[in-house]
């Protein structure tokens, strides 16, 4: 069986999780099945290209894991009682060389280990750290972009969550019923916080990482399965797939990002955009009217439109007001002053960034920039427009959006120097 480098990469980012939930399950000890587990995914990733995939791919990187797991505990003189440990889980067959393709492949243990990366025991921060790292398989800059904070603050984040697993001993399985309902929120925010980093990657060279985005899906659809009657976990399925349906559009053959408003709307993904709505319909009714059935309907709203100019912004404007009452958040009234712009002008958009500019986790964030250039664009301030998108350029971390970014100033620049007063949004 053979695949390119790319799809090798796939499908070793879709099973990191499974492997490092099967070593946990089996042996304990989070910390050191994680470094076994990744030396098992680095060694599949230089192997695999040249000898072609195994039989069983995920039974193949968990014996391997295993036998890096004993070497751990052997090579560690203080620490024998966890050989014993290890030896007792481990089958002899495989510490002796059995065929890696012995482990079983129908015991997916993602959706616990999710759980457990979410235990009631480490802080909100450190959990959907923790969960981006062993779940996303994302890097610590990738999780610090997402958080807006330094990378060494991340690093020192992830490190004390794995201090804590070690001293606790904190289980990793499946929690019952009333515990895995008061981790479903922590949870639910990792899987978005999972999605948006594929669906827009904070940093690189790429503007989506499809496989992460794809495994948030993946487990997201589980969530729905266990919790058919939540709505908010249908909501965030909903989410996911009306905000996926666009990911085709989203790019030029060369990879430079297309705005919303530039798209090819008959790229977008028709089936996935019909399941979404048909979840979101099926939700709102139901209950409470939680932020992610709040943000798939105004996904459902974009992707309803037929063109830009066909979008019912009244109505994004509403649930936007809502979101803000449910939720507040700064980029929520980032989103909601460029629906104030659309239905009430430029000007009452740009007051609402003007205050937003006071918040210091705003204040230089490239978005905000981004934001305030459209709609000074929007306005006919042209100058004052370019220059914002060049600052937004030098403070984003995405290749493609600084590319994206840089190209609307060198846009308007040229505009400028012709005179041009026509305004065109980005």
């Amino acid at each position: 069986m053979n695949r390119d480098s790319g799809g090798i990469e796939d499908l070793l980012r879709e099973l990191a999780p499974q492997v490092l939930g099967a070593l946990i399950r089996r042996h304990g000890q989070f910390h050191l099945c994680e470094d076994a587990s990744q030396e098992a995914l680095l060694a599949a990733a230089l192997r695999w290209p040249a000898d072609g995939l195994p039989e069983n791919p995920r039974g193949w990187l968990i014996t391997v894991a295993s036998r890096r797991l004993a070497d751990q505990v052997r090579s560690e003189q203080s620490r024998r009682n966890r050989e014993d440990l290890i030896a007792v889980a481990t089958p002899q067959s495989e510490l002796l060389g059995a065929p890696a393709d012995a482990e079983p492949t129908d015991n997916d243990d993602s959706l616990a280990l999710l759980f457990g990366c979410c235990h009631p025991e480490l802080s909100s921060p450190s959990q959907i750290a923790l969960t981006l790292r062993a779940i996303g398989g994302l890097s610590t800059a990738q999780i610090a972009a997402a958080f807006a904070v330094p990378e060494a603050t991340m690093a020192q984040r992830i490190s004390r969550a794995k201090q804590v697993i070690k001293a606790a001993g904190l289980d990793f399985g499946l929690p019952p019923g009333e515990e895995r309902a008061e981790r479903l929120r922590a949870v639910l925010h990792v899987l978005y916080l999972i999605f948006n980093e594929g669906y827009t990657a904070s940093d690189g060279d790429e503007v989506t990482v499809p496989a992460l985005s794809r495994e948030a899906i993946r487990l997201t659809r589980w969530l729905h399965r266990l919790t058919p009657r939540d709505g908010e976990v249908t909501g965030l399925l909903a989410l996911m797939l009306l905000t996926d349906a666009r990911r085709a559009a989203r790019t030029m053959p060369d990879g430079s990002l297309v705005p919303l408003a530039e798209q090819d709307r008959t790229k977008w993904d028709q089936a996935q955009i019909a399941e979404g709505i048909e979840l979101i319909t099926a939700a709102l009714p139901g209950g409470d009217v939680g932020p992610y059935q709040l943000q798939a309907a105004i996904a459902a709203v974009h992707d309803e439109a037929k063109t830009m100019a066909d979008t019912d912004w009244p109505q994004i404007l509403s649930l936007y007001d809502l979101l803000e009452l449910t939720a507040p958040n700064p980029f929520t009234t980032l989103n909601r002053a460029v629906a104030v712009a659309m239905v009430h002008g430029p000007a009452a958009g740009l007051e609402i960034l003007a205050v937003l500019a006071a918040d210091k986790r705003m204040a230089r964030h490239h978005r905000l920039l981004a934001a305030r250039a459209h709609l000074r664009e929007l306005s006919g301030d042209i100058d004052l427009a370019a220059r914002d998108y060049l600052e937004a350029a030098r403070r984003a971390t995405s290749a493609p959006e600084r590319r994206h970014l840089v190209g609307q100033s060198d846009r308007l620049g040229r505009q400028s120097a012709t005179g041009s007063g026509d305004a065109s949004p980005g």
